[in-house]
């Protein structure tokens, strides 16, 4: 018998990452989505839920380039439910190589500098198998992990606020 991946045993036992999480989405993310999608009102920009995550002083390059001058960011539109516009009844819509880079990099954490080795918070850990780490249940690789935080940095630095090609909607 197949074992259930671990996001869809969480997705039962609560609200996701997919659900709850604003999403910063680069301009390279911006391209790939609307290449995919044929769409462009993906997106919006709004400041953090959370204060303290504005306030996080470990990567400089972030703070500078993530956020327009208003305090602002660049993340997916939420449904009025708080899911993802990108949610399906079968996870996300988009194929991996399609997902904004900070999706795919989940749940690393990471600055500029490298990815941590503490992994972030928010999978229910009490979710996985016994003996089974997150990395190995998500099936996810670090040397991949690795080539997306250089390509999400290398994008971050494309950010140039006040230049968009769209109004705020």
């Amino acid at each position: 018998m197949d074992e259930e991946f671990l996001c869809v045993r969480c997705a039962r036992h609560g609200k996701t990452c997919c659900q709850l999480c604003e999403v910063y989405v680069t301009p390279g993310d911006v391209a790939r989505i609307t290449e995919f999608t044929g769409e462009s009102d993906f997106y919006h920009f709004l400041a953090p839920g959370d204060s303290a995550y504005q306030a996080t002083d470990d990567d400089p390059l972030w703070r500078e380039k993530v956020f327009r001058p208003d305090g602002t960011r660049r993340v997916l539109r939420r449904r009025p439910d708080g899911d993802c516009t990108f949610l399906g009844p079968q996870g996300c819509r988009l194929p991996l190589e399609v997902r904004p880079l900070v999706c795919r990099l989940y749940p690393y954490d990471y600055t500029e500098q490298a990815i941590k080795d503490e992994l972030a918070r928010g999978c229910p850990l009490e979710l996985l198998r016994p003996g089974q780490g997150l990395i190995q249940a998500l099936n996810m690789n670090l040397d991949e992990a690795r080539r997306w935080h250089r390509q999400l940095y290398e994008e971050i630095r494309q950010e140039e606020h006040g230049h968009e090609d769209r109004a705020d909607l």
